[in-house]
């Protein structure tokens, strides 16, 4: 069910052996023989001297490769956390610094690498940032607006977002059916939560921090209150209409949670990720949200091995989803990068020890899950229409856009007159964020009202209603949001397709209709 729009999109084919790479001619050569096991003396120093890392080693996908594999994986003294055979990955931790390039020596492994550059290290709490948090005042001015407006939520008179995709409308006509689940793949969601709890479906989430599922009750909330994004997201998408708070795009159908975060840091690396797009699948998820990239790297370049083998077994897993029907959403990212662009500076990477600064080519380097095949890539929209100013974008290369907000350049006529998304926070309470983090959930939230109506459409096909029935305004004549003279970003494309919009922003109330 990948497809590819242009050659910005990574060209990963099923059962993965990683074909761009291949055509590039970086494929390493199969060895003729399994390696020899390290002496006792070896591990010895190796175990003293080298961190615990985590790792994914991808194989062919048949019983007897996997077998010889977890053979050689023990030689090269790493420990298993899971085998997801059916996909060939293999989640291992290792202290043995040879580790990787002693398993791509394997025969019947097609990539292998650590999945992180930081040693494993133990739990502790985690500082997401900050949110603009609703007040007591706050909460009294707006439920006084809304009071003005039959049948409204009581803080719906700030959420110029659904009024901007046609949510509000549409939720009177079809709020979405409880037949139809998105799973959001995030920090966690607070499922006590007023609003969240009508909605939520426990036994569709779990905790994959490690790279296995934990479904024990409630792995799934935040570890603290700071790691609130899962939770905004979830509102985003499935806050109840029940007369308290806010209310989701799709206010009529369920929410699990899949926690992917590591508790030390809050990063999200590969081994999680993979863990949560096989859980989604086997539990019955219709629609994902991914509103993060998979850590340490923004973007993975195919010439390295290590995030080679990141992008391979991310793929397989969100692949495999695919096939079971699960269509996936991802956020396009808050650089303002051209992703469609020759180049793109990176400073951040790796984010888990000292980033090292670096110009990657997108066409080789990608930002994964975003840009894998298949995967549905959302730009942010403000109040005003208009992409958002920390938005990334690129012609061929966002499918659709949604309103992730922009407090800085669009500020609505509503009682805040705060121009970012007012949702659902840990702990019972409400917080306006902005981000590409906020448009993917929107726009994942409108396909979940499509999968509603059209409960038999198959991932792509739901993909292609969805930007069919979007709404595109076209490249803006000037982009330039600081009035300095200069633009700030550069829109490619027609009114059809470009590089702001995608297929343009989605609509929910077409999407009911």
């Amino acid at each position: 069910m990948a497809h590819l729009r242009s050659r910005r999109r990574l060209a990963l084919a099923v059962p993965v052996v990683l074909s761009l790479t291949a055509s590039l001619g970086f494929l390493p050569a199969a060895a003729s023989a399994a390696p020899a096991a390290p002496t006792a003396t070896a591990t010895a120093e190796q175990a003293a001297d080298a961190p615990v890392l985590s790792y994914v080693v991808n194989t062919k996908a048949d019983h007897r490769t996997v077998a010889k594999v977890k053979r050689a994986i023990a030689a090269a003294d790493g420990e298993i956390v899971i085998a997801y055979e059916k996909i060939g990955v293999i989640v291992v931790r290792s202290a043995n610094g040879d580790f990787a390039e002693t398993l791509r020596a394997v025969p019947g492994v097609q990539s292998a690498g650590a999945t992180r550059t930081a040693p494993l290290a133990p739990a502790g709490t985690t500082d997401a940032g900050s949110a603009e948090y609703l007040t007591a005042a706050d909460a009294a001015k707006l439920k006084a607006a809304s009071a003005k407006t039959p049948g409204s939520e009581p803080l719906e008179a700030d959420q110029w977002d659904l009024r901007a995709i046609g949510a509000n409308k549409a939720a009177k006509i079809n709020p979405g059916s409880r037949n139809v689940t998105v799973a959001v793949i995030d920090t966690g969601v607070d499922d006590t939560h007023p609003d969240l709890a009508p909605n939520f479906s426990k036994s569709q989430s779990a905790n994959c921090f490690g790279g296995a599922p934990d479904t024990t009750p409630g792995s799934w909330r935040p570890y603290t209150a700071d790691d609130y994004h899962g939770t905004h997201v979830a509102g985003e998408i499935a806050a109840a209409r029940n007369g308290v708070g806010v209310a989701g795009v799709a206010p009529g159908v369920k929410v699990s949670a899949i926690n992917v975060t590591d508790p030390d840091n809050g990063l999200f690396y590969a081994e999680a990720v993979v863990c949560a797009f096989v859980f989604a699948a086997d539990h019955g998820v219709e629609i994902t949200n991914n509103s993060y990239y998979v850590d340490p790297w923004m973007y993975n370049c195919m010439d390295d091995p290590d995030q080679r083998a990141i992008v391979d077994a991310v793929n397989r897993a969100q692949l495999y989803a695919q096939r079971k029907g699960t269509l996936h959403f991802a956020s396009a990212g808050n650089s303002n990068h051209d992703l469609a662009s020759d180049a793109i500076d990176d400073a951040s990477s790796p984010n888990d020890t000292t980033p090292v600064p670096r110009t990657i080519d997108p066409s080789e380097c990608f930002d994964a899950p975003t840009q894998l095949p298949g995967v549905v890539t959302i730009s942010a929209t403000g109040s005003d229409n208009l992409k958002s100013y920390y938005s990334s974008y690129g012609n061929r290369v966002i499918d659709v856009a949604a309103p992730g907000g922009d407090g800085r350049y669009q500020l609505p006529d509503t009682p805040s007159k705060n121009g970012r998304i007012l949702s659902t926070m840990p702990n019972g309470e409400y917080a306006w964020l902005q981000g590409t983090s906020m448009a993917s959930p929107h726009a994942a939230g409108v396909a979940a009202l499509l999968k509603s109506k059209h409960p038999w459409l198959p991932p792509a096909a739901l993909q292609a209603l969805l930007k069919a029935q979007a709404n595109n305004p076209g490249c803006p004549a000037s982009y330039d949001q600081d009035g300095d003279g200069t633009q700030d970003a550069t829109c490619e494309g027609g009114r059809q397709v470009n590089g702001f919009y995608g297929h343009g922003i989605v609509d929910a109330l077409r999407a009911v209709k």
